[in-house]
Formats: structure tokens, sequence, C-alpha cells
């Protein structure tokens, strides 16, 4: 089944945005919450947010999203943060996941919850997106390169 992607735009104060990615038009918060949650870490489950690219340099948003920007943790390209903590700091408590670049889709895959190295996340995804449709949606991050 090939996934949907989009964002969701939350403004966590008058000058802050977050960028909240959502599949299939679920936040991807809610998803890997709940993911947890069926799992039992409880530990905590959930807590996450979305990025806020005023508080790190992911780089140009539309690239990021394609995994073309130097790897967060590791020396694997393609390796991002999909979110942030709640708080909205990254090396609080983030999910991160590979991007996977194929010439008809984009795979996200490789979930991982860097504070929690004993959970397994290998049955959360993959998610597969049409690339043409992917590369629409980071598009509209763009306008968030400058904050």
């Amino acid at each position: 089944m090939t996934n949907v992607l989009s964002f969701k735009f939350e403004n966590t104060d008058e000058d802050t945005v977050a960028v909240l990615p959502c599949v299939d038009g679920v936040g991807l918060d809610r998803l890997v919450a709940a993911f947890e949650e069926a799992a039992g870490y409880r530990d905590p489950a959930g807590g996450y947010g979305g990025l806020i690219p005023s508080f790190y340099r992911f780089g140009p948003l539309p690239s990021y999203f394609l995994g073309q920007e130097a790897p967060v943790t590791g020396d694997e390209r393609g390796e991002i943060y999909l979110l942030s903590c709640e708080c909205g700091e990254v090396g609080c408590w983030p999910l991160i996941a590979h991007v996977r670049l194929h010439q008809d889709k984009v795979i996200w895959d490789g979930f991982s919850q860097p504070h929690r190295p004993s959970r397994n996340y290998a049955s959360f995804g993959p998610f597969e997106f049409e690339r043409k449709q992917y590369e629409q949606a980071v598009e509209v991050l763009i306008r968030y390169d400058d904050l």
C-alpha cells in the first residue's frame, strides 16, 4: 500500500512553528505513540512533537526530508529526525528514521528512539510514498527554511 505524506504546521507560540509529518492524514506523533503503547513501551510512550526549524539547523527542509543532508546521529546517509520531543528539542526525545530514495518511491524505515535503544521498531512502518507526491509535499517546507 502506498502512503500519502503531508505536513501540519503548529504554532507553539507567536514566533515558533513546529512542522509535524503526517502519514495518510494522521500525525506521525500519534502513530508512533499508538505503536509504542501497543508494544508495551510505557517508559514513556509518546511524548513527541513536530520539528521546530528555528531550534535546530536541519538544512533546507525539502532536501532534509529527502535524506540529502548530513545524517543526524550516525554515518548512514538518509538518517533524519522525523519528530522531536513535545518540548521542541530534538536531543530530548526524538524519533529517528531513514529516508530511502528510489526512482519512483520514497521509503521511511529503520525507526529508532536513541534514548531507548532496547526498543524494537522493526514492525513500525515501513512507510512507502509515491516519489512525485512526496517531493510535492516537501516542497511546501521551503517557506520554513529561513526560520
